[in-house]
């Protein structure tokens, strides 16, 4: 009977491994990604946390306007800084310019600068108040006042009559990322609309 002699096998080959250029290579690719990666993430945390502020703000603008209609006399925003340093804005329902506990309140967000009326510096600022808007800005940079109808009102004496004129506010946050931009627009009819800035167009949410 004939016997079957197995063959001999070497071993196996251990696999080759990355050379020298392959490496560099990597790193390089890694190091690219961690440059553009960040920014490309930061960027539209930095909007949303900036449309946050803005919706914010048009939240308190439009508590006021109910306040003002339920309690048939007129109230306005106001700016207070709080003991942290950081700046919020209030419905002043006790008409003395003094935040008391009770009235609406709104902290704005960290690094959010507000810029009440035209002349914020904000990209398109023009193009978007007379393209966008479709209504003329009150210039003085106040925040507005409601009437008992509520209606945007400018203070005359005791009372609070309506100009037809809206106001607008810029809000913008800076980063080393770049700079976002929104804004709060409160028409002539008293109706508050917040507006993002895309890097292009305004847009309303």
């Amino acid at each position: 009977m004939k016997a079957w002699k197995m063959k001999d096998r070497s071993a196996p080959k251990g696999g080759r491994g990355f050379s020298l250029i392959e490496m560099m290579v990597v790193v390089a690719v890694a190091l690219i990604l961690a440059a553009i990666v960040p920014p490309l993430m930061m960027n539209p945390i930095n909007n949303i946390k900036l449309r946050y502020s803005a919706a914010d703000l048009s939240g308190l603008i439009q508590m006021a306007r109910i306040q003002s209609v339920k309690a048939n006399t007129f109230y306005s925003i106001e700016q207070t800084t709080l003991a942290t340093g950081d700046v919020a804005y209030y419905a002043d329902l006790n008409r003395n310019n003094m935040y008391a506990s009770g009235d609406p309140m709104t902290e704005i967000g960290d690094q959010v600068v507000v810029h009440a009326g035209p002349g914020s510096g904000a990209p398109g600022e023009t193009a978007f108040i007379t393209g966008s808007l479709k209504f003329t800005p009150d210039a003085s940079s106040v925040f507005p006042k409601f009437n008992a109808r509520g209606l945007p009102c400018v203070v005359t004496g005791s009372t609070c009559q309506a100009n037809g004129n809206g106001f607008v506010y810029f809000l913008n946050r800076v980063s080393r990322f770049g700079t976002n931009w929104a804004a709060v627009a409160v028409t002539p009819s008293g109706r508050a609309e917040v507006w993002s800035y895309d890097g292009t167009n305004w847009l309303q949410q």
